[in-house]
C-alpha cells in the first residue's frame, strides 16, 4: 500500500491512465507448456484479470505489449476486454508510443509492468515502471516500483491496487464486493 505522500509512485499515480503490460513473466509466470499436438498453454493469474477489470472500471486503458505471438494471449485479452494487444514486437519502446498516440496521452500517463531486458527501455521511460518480484536483476534495479509478488502470480493485481490506492479510489471500486453500498 501507497501511504507515503512523498512516494514517486504515489505522485505519479494520479496521473496514469495506460497500464502496458509484458505477457510472459509478468501475466504468466513465464512458463510455456506444449501439447504433444503442438498446441502451446498458458496460465493466467485470476486476480490479476480482476485487477485488470477494476483498473477498467476506474478509467484506465489497457495493453499487452509482448516479444512472442500466442492465441491464448488474445483469447485472454478479449476475455478481459483489453484495448490493445501487440505481439511479436521487437521494439516495445515504439509501439509503447504508438498506443501513447492512439490514446493522446504522453510517457508519464503511462505504467508498464515488465520482468526482462526487452522491457527497459520502456520501464525507464514510462511514468511508473514496474518490475514484478521475481524479474531480472537490471529491470528490478531501473524500475520505480519492484513489486512483492513475482509475475503470474497477482504482481499485475499489486501495481493496480497501489495505484488506485494513491489515487484514493480503490475502497469505492471495491465496496459493493463487501456489500456496503459505498458504491
Amino acid at each position: 500500500m501507497i501511504s507515503d505522500e512523498s512516494d514517486p509512485v504515489c505522485d505519479a499515480a494520479a496521473a496514469v491512465r495506460l497500464l502496458l503490460l509484458d505477457c510472459d513473466g509478468v501475466l504468466t509466470d513465464g512458463g510455456v507448456t506444449w501439447t504433444e499436438d503442438g498446441v502451446e498453454q498458458k496460465t493466467f493469474n485470476i486476480r490479476d484479470g480482476l485487477g485488470i477489470k477494476l483498473w477498467q472500471r476506474a478509467g484506465g486503458r489497457v495493453g499487452i505489449i509482448t516479444g512472442r505471438c500466442s492465441r491464448v494471449v488474445q483469447w485472454r485479452a478479449t476475455e478481459l476486454g483489453i484495448d490493445f494487444v501487440r505481439q511479436g514486437v521487437g521494439d516495445k519502446l515504439q509501439v509503447a508510443r504508438e498506443l501513447l498516440d492512439a490514446c493522446g496521452l504522453d510517457w508519464p500517463a503511462a505504467v508498464f509492468v515488465g520482468d526482462d531486458l526487452p522491457d527497459l527501455p520502456v520501464i525507464r521511460r514510462v511514468g511508473v515502471g514496474v518490475a514484478v518480484a521475481d524479474a531480472c536483476a537490471e529491470v528490478r534495479a531501473t524500475a520505480d516500483l519492484v513489486t512483492q509478488l513475482p509475475g503470474g502470480r497477482g504482481a499485475v493485481r499489486e501495481t493496480v491496487e497501489r495505484l488506485l490506492r494513491a489515487r484514493g479510489c480503490w475502497e469505492e471500486l471495491i465496496s459493493h464486493y463487501r456489500g456496503d453500498g459505498i458504491a
